[in-house]
């Protein structure tokens, strides 16, 4: 991790890199998960430009077509290796919301572990570049399933590490929703009774799901409580204040999974989302003036990075 001066401009760009590109997507193919690139993408280029301590991506620019389910008696194509070695003094990154993807993809992009024309095969029969990505796709360590399950697969890598005696860190990237799936919740017990330090989880607190805002279907609230409550060292910030995020995930308890809560704007950026909460999960242009709306905002916003 470089110095101040170092570091927040090139996550400034990166996040504001993810946004044009998920926006820009959206528009090329008639609509897509724009809302969740909008929340997430400090959270992501942060993670990308500073947090992850990983090592140069072993993938092609260019991914490849899907040939075989990944195993260790396959040649297939792994979406890990975009995140660098498996070595144990290196960090292992775990990505949940897997509808999430196009943002994941857009911030590969931008630490340039993907080339400009990697989305080029997105959501097409045979590509690795999947809209609800796979352990195939790039920067995806593990298929995460339905929402809750990619917590726990990333908390048995981690205790394997340590008692391994790897020095790396492993993080994960969640999305507020997966917090109403009961096996999140087994997953922090666990990692609290075997004292799991060596992991960290950083969520995407937008308050959005598939149904509309989380509140009106089932409320997660107090999530930093009921955290603490399951044995978890909680910090909760402004999802989209690059310092406060960083100064987090600099803080921990000894013997506890670190969690910070990036409370975020499902429409961080792109103003124009706010006429549709609060269905903001999937963005569908309904006629072509909503969508020339949205293409003058790309406009501007390409204008003014």
């Amino acid at each position: 991790m470089g110095s101040f001066v170092e570091w927040l401009p090139n996550v400034k760009r990166i996040a504001r890199g993810i946004r044009l590109r998920v926006l820009r997507h959206t528009l090329q193919h008639g609509g897509g998960y724009l809302s969740q690139g909008c929340s997430s993408a400090e959270l992501l280029a942060l993670l990308y430009g500073d947090l992850l301590n990983l090592g140069p991506s072993c993938g092609p620019l260019v991914p490849p077509k899907f040939s075989a389910v990944p195993g260790a008696s396959t040649a297939a194509t792994h979406g890990w290796v975009y995140n660098g070695p498996r070595d144990p003094e290196l960090a292992r990154f775990f990505f949940s919301p897997v509808h999430y993807s196009l943002a994941l993809y857009a911030a590969l992009i931008e630490v340039r572990r993907l080339g400009e024309d990697a989305l080029d095969g997105f959501d097409e029969d045979g590509s690795t570049v999947e809209m609800i990505g796979a352990e195939h796709s790039p920067g995806i360590e593990v298929t995460a399933g339905s929402l809750g399950q990619c917590l726990s697969q990333a908390l048995g890598v981690a205790m394997a590490r340590r008692r391994r005696g790897e020095s790396g860190t492993n993080w994960v990237f969640m999305s507020d929703g997966e917090f109403q799936e009961g096996q999140t919740w087994e997953a922090f017990a666990a990692a609290h009774y075997h004292g799991v330090d060596n992991l960290r989880v950083i969520v995407d607190v937008n308050g959005q799901q598939c149904d509309g805002d989380m509140a009106s279907v089932m409320s997660i609230e107090p999530l930093a409580a009921r955290l603490d409550a399951f044995g978890s060292s909680v910090r909760e910030v402004d999802g989209h204040d690059l310092v406060a995020l960083r100064r987090a995930a600099m803080s921990g308890v000894a013997g506890r999974v670190r969690v910070i809560l990036a409370r975020t704007d499902a429409c961080r950026g792109v103003e124009l989302l706010r006429s549709r909460a609060p269905n903001l999960h999937y963005l569908r242009f309904k006629s072509d003036d909503e969508k020339a709306a949205y293409a003058a905002l790309l406009r501007q916003m390409e204008a003014e990075s």
